[in-house]
């Protein structure tokens, strides 16, 4: 149904292992022990005036395809058209090759309806769902959300209800947030309030191949340049402040260690292929799009670094000089650091100058407040700021997986960036600013119409040792297709892979394997095939980990392959 007022989609609110995780993935598993911290709430004082739109309620998803799958060598799956583009979750249910067919949709008018979003979440309960609207004074905001219905019949409907929100003061509000109670590790689905813009899309025919069970397949329309659907803003009835909105996320808080650096997890989500038409040929070399693209022109381009020591203490000024020298005379122009601690502005920046290496900064947010007001977060934007060695800095990273670990939603990444942005131009900076977030967070229609506004380049964490059906020497091959992907998100923006590596121990993930040789294996690949777009990861051994799940988290150095 069209309009800023719509009932739409069946989006139940409910666990179960089929919601897409893009892909198998590393993290970084410098959290162990994990707690919830729901999402910012209404300070005292707030009243909330509440209208709901009733309409004749429509589906999101067409019903479910009927498969075929027999002794044939390939499955064609006929899937009906969806009123907007939204991308198809599929499933394979058992081993094969499945077809999904191309699909154009014309958008005529601007169109509101309810869009759904998947988080997986710990036992216990949680808040998730709303919308987040950052104020800047006292105001009232009139804005749509999204949340779901019961009828007499138990059935469970996405509805888009519009409410006027009085706050009363400069502050972080969360509008009507949905709580749910869970008795496991669960993946639900959250419904998000999305609207699609006039015009055509496109999304491709996708040939996969599966070896598993169940396996979830994601198709999204990605035809470069074509409107993105966007969260519908908040509309303030006064001029004193614009707020965003965004879908919020529950978030997730964990111990921090001792560096602040980063470190890797395992995702744990059902297996699913992530394919569009430009990764379905595995051959493709990744290439850039866009003039605000960054990258060099050889075979490696950048090298993470964090200056900690087997220990966990910092390393001296002295002993960084001789890592930095070591990076550059391997043939790397680049380095990526993720945070300003253990004096990497002073001592890195130092190193770099002296055996010409440009740095890639970082700014790294690792609590619930994803706000400059948080001192940790500001401290650094801050400290960035006062160094200013602008002539040394390529490109500056605000946020390392910070939505996928649940600390910011996108709104409130986008706000940070946003701040930091103007902070660091009136320090001197011009060059480009972003974020690093896996594939999957990116084609969250959410988070891309929230950042691709305030981002000049476009970063993901890509590491194939999490996808369970690429074996090392097919690492190359996998990173280029996602890299490709990627490009594809945010329109005029060209992608670019700030963490990839292969770890020379720990346990095999499926057909990815580690050892020595097939790290090997896996970075001639990577080089072969997106070297000139990947920061690689990482330069030595990080001892100062913990195993993790895989038992790989310390063995990612791959200097010495250079």
């Amino acid at each position: 149904m069209k309009g800023s007022k719509a009932v739409a989609a069946v989006a139940a609110l409910a666990g179960g292992a089929s919601a897409a995780r893009l892909h198998h993935r590393h993290a970084h598993e410098m959290f162990g022990a994990k707690r919830m911290a729901t999402a910012e709430t209404c300070v005292p004082g707030c009243t909330t005036y509440v209208t709901t739109i009733y309409g004749e309620p429509t589906l999101h998803f067409p019903q479910v395809p009927t498969y075929t799958h027999a002794s044939e060598p390939q499955t064609t799956v006929t899937k009906e058209v969806v009123v907007v583009p939204t991308a198809a979750v599929e499933t394979c249910p058992t081993p094969g090759t499945y077809t999904f067919p191309a699909t154009t949709l014309t958008v005529t008018a601007t169109t509101t309806v309810c869009g759904a979003s998947s988080t997986t979440v710990p036992a216990g309960t949680h808040t998730v769902g709303g919308v987040t609207t950052v104020v800047t004074t006292a105001t009232t905001v009139v804005c749509p959300y999204a949340t779901t219905e019961v009828n007499s019949n138990g059935v469970v409907t996405s509805v888009i209800k519009e409410t006027t929100y009085v706050c009363p003061s400069a502050g972080t509000y969360t509008i009507a947030p949905i709580t749910t109670t869970v008795p496991k590790d669960t993946t639900i689905i959250v419904p998000v309030v999305e609207t699609y813009c006039p015009g055509t899309y496109t999304r491709p025919e996708v040939v996969t191949t599966v070896t598993e069970t169940s396996v979830i397949v994601v198709c999204p329309f990605t035809t470069p340049g074509a409107p993105h659907p966007t969260s519908e803003a908040a509309k303030p009835t006064t001029e004193a402040a614009k707020p965003t909105t965004e879908a919020a996320k529950p978030t997730t808080e964990a111990a921090k260690p001792t560096p602040e650096a980063a470190k890797s997890t395992t995702e744990a989500a059902a297996t699913v292929k992530e394919v569009a038409s430009s990764a379905s040929s595995s051959q493709a070399t990744a290439t850039g799009s866009s003039a605000k693209s960054v990258g060099g022109s050889g075979d490696h381009w950048a090298m993470t670094y964090t200056p900690y020591a087997n220990d966990g203490t910092c390393k001296s000024k002295d002993a960084v000089d001789s890592d930095i020298a070591a990076i550059a005379g391997a043939g790397f122009t680049h380095i990526r650091v993720y945070s300003t601690d253990c004096d990497t502005l002073p001592n890195v920046g130092a190193a770099c100058a002296a055996h010409g290496v440009k740095m890639i900064l970082g700014v790294f947010i690792h609590s619930a407040g994803c706000t400059n007001s948080n001192p940790d977060v500001d401290s650094q934007i801050n400290a960035i700021a006062s160094w200013a060695q602008w002539n040394l800095v390529e490109l500056i990273v605000l946020g390392n997986e910070a939505i996928f670990g649940g600390f910011c939603t996108a709104s409130q990444l986008a706000g940070v960036i946003s701040s930091a942005k103007s902070t660091f131009a009136k320090a001197g900076y011009t060059g480009p600013c972003t974020t690093s977030e896996v594939l999957s967070v990116w084609q969250d229609t959410s988070v891309s119409s929230a950042l691709c506004g305030v981002i000049d380049v476009t970063g993901a964490n890509i590491h194939a040792y999490f996808n369970a059906e690429t074996s090392a020497e097919n690492a190359g091959d996998f990173v280029a297709g996602q890299l490709s992907l990627i490009d594809s998100i945010c329109p005029g923006l060209t992608g670019v892979n700030l963490e990839c590596g292969w770890p020379s121990a720990g346990s095999c993930n499926g057909a990815a394997c580690p050892g020595t040789d097939n790290q090997a294996k896996a970075i001639s690949s990577i080089r072969e095939k997106a070297g000139s777009r990947t920061v690689f990861f990482s330069f030595l051994n990080d001892l100062w980990k913990e195993p993790g799940s895989c038992g790989c988290e310390q063995s990612w150095g791959c200097g010495s392959l250079f």
